[in-house]
């Protein structure tokens, strides 16, 4: 038994700089760096009608990658008077809209495995989840949610998710 172990520990020395002198291994680093350019090149960046980015945009709404949709963060955007602002008509429009996002990427609400939520006040958390248990009727997903300083766009709050991809 000893034999064979010290047979293989001489093969494997002599072996290893072998491939290295013939490029092999230089040939195996080239297919794995193919393979992480494949996976880059399998990165679909899409607008909000789930169509391909022109590229113009700072932040891309859903980007597609390895059968996860990511939508990016959706916030209210409320040009009305601060004293009229609610929690529960911002939740409102931001889960409508988080909804196109990942219907345009190709899944559905009852696919969507992660969201994160912020929260302009922490005060906003149970008006939040009244609206968000209406739009997950079979048990939500993984959720975090967080109170932040402030939100960009005079929103309440704000969300992002990811979704799983429907197979067709």
């Amino acid at each position: 038994m000893l034999t064979i172990t010290s047979t293989r520990r001489n093969f494997a020395a002599w072996f290893a700089p072998a491939l290295s002198g013939f490029g092999l291994a230089t040939m195996l680093s080239k297919s794995s760096a193919a393979k992480v350019a494949t996976n880059e090149a399998g990165v679909r960046k899409l607008n909000e009608e789930g169509k391909p980015a022109d590229g113009t945009q700072m932040i891309t709404p859903i980007v597609v990658h390895n059968g996860l949709a990511y939508i990016a963060g959706v916030g209210a955007h409320d040009s009305g008077p601060a004293d009229s602002w609610e929690i529960g008509a911002h939740t409102t429009k931001v889960l409508d809209q988080i909804k196109k996002l990942v219907e345009a990427a190709g899944s559905s609400m009852d696919d969507v495995v992660q969201l994160t939520v912020f929260l302009a006040k922490i005060d906003y958390y149970d008006g939040m989840n009244k609206v968000f248990k209406t739009y997950f009727p079979h048990g939500g997903p993984a959720r975090t949610t967080v109170a932040v300083a402030a939100l960009p766009g005079n929103s309440l709050v704000e969300i992002n998710c990811i979704a799983v991809l429907s197979r067709k």
